[in-house]
């Protein structure tokens, strides 16, 4: 698809009829259509979808001096309007129109999203269901008979690093990374072995030193352009970032046998049956903490096989975090059986209170790509 798509008049025909049939879908579980403005603050997004998100906006300033964006996804101004519109939980809400991102090489810029979200609802386990069957249901609509899914659980990563002899610093840091494997290779080896760098051991220095002390010792790390690139961020946001792994810094060495562990955990993959099986044989000597997120994914898989989905034709994936950091739990993606994402979600219970809602108000969505959807109907 070229990355200024132009719609004729039977792709425009095509594309309207496969949208009826999903709202439809979404209107008889008891959703209701929301359509978000295109332009959005910019911040929003920066703040609670990380990096990817910020590297791949259009953003412009109006003549107000006001920093504005094109959409790149609708969950968050979705969710932040149900935030703030004084509205009861559960709230469940959808949408279907163009978002925005800058695709390097030839992929398209703008899109079509539609999708769901399912806020407020207090059984995280239905809410996961119902997502996963409305997902499903949704694609069927549209006419995909046949489809793989892949699943991961940001969550069950997170009782593995609560259950095993993590320092206590460390914790955050490797829940919010896990998916990044490069990046979190080099930072669980860092916690095994120290500093390797010449950027992480004057990161290293800055131990110890009092709160009063520090800020003015990043500053002059930051004037010596030590190995500490901006990477489009403010020079604030590097001091706050700067500040954080100093304190990570100080923090005791993780144990060699306790970061292989998580090592071989995350490489864990394949049909989600055997790959559940697998975790629990890695992860004996903390299983009683393990058994409630692995039985909460294997529910899961019964009640994909009831909507008729083969669990052995899930691929579960220990690393998978789908990219965005406001992911908080059960993720999942459908592909074509060719290779191509199609639609995809999970749970973001964090997300709504930074957005103003009650103190920990559940959300869970899932979002289509209308023109990928609409070629593997095809058979493109």
């Amino acid at each position: 698809m070229p990355a200024f798509p132009t719609y004729g008049p039977e792709d425009i025909a095509a594309l309207d009829r496969q949208a009826d049939a999903i709202l439809a879908v979404f209107a008889a579980r008891g959703y209701t259509r929301h359509e978000p403005a295109i332009l959005q603050p910019a911040q929003i997004f920066v703040d609670r979808s990380g990096e990817e998100i910020r590297r791949r906006t259009f953003e412009l300033t109006d003549p107000s001096g006001r920093e504005l964006c094109l959409r790149p996804d609708l969950t968050i101004p979705t969710c932040a309007w149900q935030a703030q519109s004084g509205r009861p939980y559960p709230a469940r809400l959808c949408y279907h129109g163009p978002a925005f991102r800058y695709r390097p090489g030839d992929g398209p810029t703008q899109f079509l999203q539609a999708g769901a979200e399912l806020i407020g609802l207090g059984d995280r386990a239905a809410g996961d269901v119902e997502m996963m069957a409305l997902a499903v249901e949704a694609l069927r609509a549209a006419g995909l008979a046949k489809f793989e899914m892949k699943i991961g659980d940001l969550g069950l990563f997170a009782t593995l690093v609560d259950a095993l002899d993590v320092p206590a610093q460390w914790r955050g840091r490797l829940k919010r990374h896990f998916w990044r494997s490069g990046y979190f290779d080099a930072l669980l080896a860092r916690m095994v072995a120290g500093a390797a760098s010449d950027a992480e051991r004057a990161i290293d220095a800055l131990h110890g030193l009092s709160a009063a002390e520090l800020r003015p010792a990043i500053e002059a790390l930051l004037n010596r352009e030590v190995d500490a690139p901006l990477g489009g961020r403010t020079r604030e946001e590097i001091i706050e970032r700067l500040t954080i792994q100093a304190s990570d810094g100080a923090a005791p060495k993780l144990d060699a046998k306790v970061a292989e562990t998580i090592k071989q955990v995350l490489q864990v993959s394949g049909p989600a049956p055997a790959a559940l099986k697998q975790i629990r044989t890695l992860t004996k000597s903390v299983a009683a903490k393990m058994e409630p997120p692995l039985k909460a994914m294997e529910a899961r898989l019964a009640a994909l096989a009831a909507l008729g989905v083969d669990p052995a034709s899930v691929r579960f994936v220990a690393h998978f975090g789908r990219n965005l950091e406001y992911y908080t739990g059960f993720v999942f993606e459908f592909w074509t059986q060719g290779g191509v994402e199609i639609a995809g979600g999970g749970r973001y219970d964090t997300l709504m209170e930074s957005l103003g809602a009650p103190r920990g108000t559940t959300a869970i969505g899932c979002a289509i790509r209308s023109e990928r959807l609409l070629a593997a109907v095809r058979g493109k």
